[in-house]
């Protein structure tokens, strides 16, 4: 087969997205070469080619952080893996375990470092996560990003305890992924969305109740409503600025906030974000491998599957970029590599 990789030049917009013959790779001493089967997309990676992404793409990366596929060969170092698994990668190439530092986010796959959409990557062996054995290529394919800050969203610093209640805002692929996760938990989940489509769905996935923002604009009364006054303990706020007051106004006493996902600056508030709530708000990015790994147990042991909207070939992926950004998916977007 003729290996082959796409290219992003952000400079060129929608235009940035070329193709060209990729020579087989060669891993380094800490480093494992995979033949990708599966690729996925986040808003990351429109960002990335608009040029409106915080951490400016390398000229020529390959793109796509979320990937899957099987080690075809191994550097005379590495020890976590060996030809013939099934694998895929973290976010951040060199963030492991503990806080997260500046330093671990300079370095992202699909960004500064060659990503996904091309036969073969090349991964570092720190970077490297063994897959669900029950998942599919592509539903593996989708698990780096939107599921592990989902997963982290609810889970750190301290988890989500059986019965609170988790309020996601939103209906992209990490608020799907988080109300897998919080039934997983023992969470009641109050999701919600603008569509009344979606909203069946959410249901579907597990969601205990589900509000129609187009229906309800002031959704934080219903919230409050369901929750008989109290509020929720915590919120993954998958939107971003536009609904953070209303997310402000639905939590309760000591309630947790998370916003995940890239944000140009003027989203950022001039005001107090707090009103007279006593709660804390947070933003994170993505997680650790740890976090990534302990995501995958509980996705085994509960044998869940992520959503996926739609699987486009690999000679289609500007379609593919096309559809997340026009189409409204629900649930990820993939490009099925081989």
């Amino acid at each position: 087969m003729n290996a082959v990789a796409y290219h992003l030049e952000p400079s060129r917009g929608a235009a940035g997205l070329t193709i060209a013959a990729q020579p087989m790779p060669e891993p380094g001493p800490h480093q494992v070469v995979i033949r990708v089967r599966a690729a996925a997309l986040n808003r990351r990676d429109l960002m990335l080619l608009d040029g409106s992404y915080p951490l400016p793409a390398m000229p020529g990366v390959v793109p796509l952080s979320d990937g899957v596929g099987t080690v075809i060969a191994v550097g005379h170092s590495v020890t976590r893996a060996v030809v013939g698994d099934r694998v895929t990668a973290t976010y951040f190439p060199r963030w492991i375990d503990g806080p997260q530092r500046r330093s671990h986010v300079v370095e992202q796959y699909g960004a500064t470092r060659h990503g996904m959409l091309a036969t073969y990557a090349v991964l570092e062996e720190d970077s490297v996560v063994h897959v669900p054995e029950h998942l599919t290529d592509a539903e593996a394919a989708t698990l780096t990003c939107a599921g592990v800050v989902a997963w982290a969203a609810l889970t750190t610093p301290l988890p989500v305890l059986p019965g609170e209640s988790v309020l996601t805002v939103g209906s992209g692929a990490v608020a799907l992924f988080g109300v897998q996760h919080a039934k997983i938990l023992g969470a009641e989940v109050i999701s919600i969305t603008s569509d009344l489509g979606k909203a069946e769905r959410l249901s579907e996935l597990g969601a205990d109740a589900v509000i129609d923002r187009s229906r309800t604009p002031d959704w934080e009364r219903a919230v409050l409503d369901h929750t008989d006054g109290h509020g929720v303990e915590h919120v993954l706020e998958a939107v971003g600025m536009a609904t953070l007051g209303q997310s402000v106004h639905s939590a309760a006493y000591n309630a947790r906030i998370t916003v995940v996902g890239a944000m140009p600056a003027p989203g950022v508030p001039t005001g107090n974000p707090f009103g007279t709530s006593y709660l804390s708000i947070r933003k994170i990015a993505v997680g650790s491998r740890a976090d990534f790994e302990a995501m995958n147990r509980s996705i085994a042991e509960h044998r869940v599957r992520p959503v996926i909207d739609r699987i486009f070939p690999f000679d289609r992926a500007e379609r593919a970029y096309h559809h997340l950004r026009t189409g409204d998916p629900f649930g990820k977007v993939v490009i099925e590599v081989s």
